[in-house]
């Protein structure tokens, strides 16, 4: 991110910075309407967009005037540092992309994927090593309303795909020993997702714990049938009759999914009515959104 100049804080607590200064940004309310602006990337959000995003379906009826009000305050903090713009029926926040930690966690995300369609999983690490690290607690924290609660739960699930594909890098990589506490807790933590419980399974044979990785499967195994009534899936199956075989091979291809196509921000439309991409887009260097 920009060392100097406006800096915007979304995946942790909302906040800003003016150089080295923190900004006050005020209510949960105007902390989403900040937020709005900033995902939209400097797109045009309407005021009933802004209004539905921190109201939902049954706004006040000073709705509209105390949307503005906010906007005006936000205007009056930020200053000449970064100018919410007023476009037709609505406004807009342009900043430069680097500015913002979800538009650089994207991009890393993005270079990661780049480096290992050229099979260059070291490469692909470092970017997400980049990209987790900007991960400062719970997205949009200190944001209310429909709005913030549904990108929350967007930006929650796109950081937790960027550590599970780091971790599989790390396993490609041979660095088992270093990561197995973290994906412990990672399994703990969400223990219905196959592929975590694969990594760790990868992990510890590759750390020449084939015992405990055959357990790991067992477990799973059982959660798997207990609370949804499923078998494990292929991959899991795959990995666990490699390790079972003690296949001198094994090794995980650290593949990341493919890019995912953004919606249109005309539709895709999420809870409080604002239309939001799956990704931001990639114009590096642009020097506004």
């Amino acid at each position: 991110m920009s060392s100097g100049g406006i800096r915007f804080a979304l995946l942790g607590p909302v906040r800003a910075w003016d150089g080295s200064t923190e900004l006050p940004l005020g209510s949960p309310q105007q902390r989403t309407v900040l937020a709005a602006l900033l995902l939209r990337e400097g797109a045009m959000v309407t005021v009933d967009e802004l209004v539905a995003a921190v109201w939902g379906d049954e706004p006040p009826r000073s709705a509209v005037n105390t949307v503005r009000t906010y906007l005006s305050r936000l205007r009056t903090l930020l200053r000449d540092a970064a100018t919410i713009v007023s476009i037709g029926g609505g406004y807009a926040l342009p900043v430069d992309r680097d500015a913002i930690d979800v538009t650089v966690f994207f991009d890393h995300v993005s270079d990661a994927r780049d480096a290992r369609r050229r099979g260059d999983t070291a490469g692909a690490a470092e970017s997400l090593r980049a990209a987790v690290v900007l991960h400062q607690g719970r997205p949009l924290s200190g944001a209310g309303g429909p709005y913030a609660e549904a990108q929350r739960t967007r930006l929650e699930q796109q950081i937790l795909g960027a550590r599970i594909d780091l971790l599989a890098a790390e396993v490609e990589l041979g660095h088992a020993d270093e990561i197995i506490p973290e994906l412990m807790a990672l399994a703990d933590e969400h223990p219905l997702r196959e592929r975590v419980h694969e990594l760790l399974m990868l992990a510890l044979y590759q750390a020449g714990r084939q015992a405990d990785a055959l357990a790991v499967y067992q477990h799973v195994r059982v959660l798997l049938a207990d609370e949804l009534g499923i078998d494990p899936g292929a991959a899991l199956q795959a990995a666990h009759r490699r390790i079972l075989a003690a296949d001198p091979d094994l090794v995980l291809p650290a593949v990341l999914p493919a890019p995912r196509t953004p919606a249109a921000r005309s539709g895709s439309q999420r809870p409080g009515g604002m239309a939001v991409p799956l990704r931001p887009r990639r114009h590096r260097r642009r020097t506004g959104l």
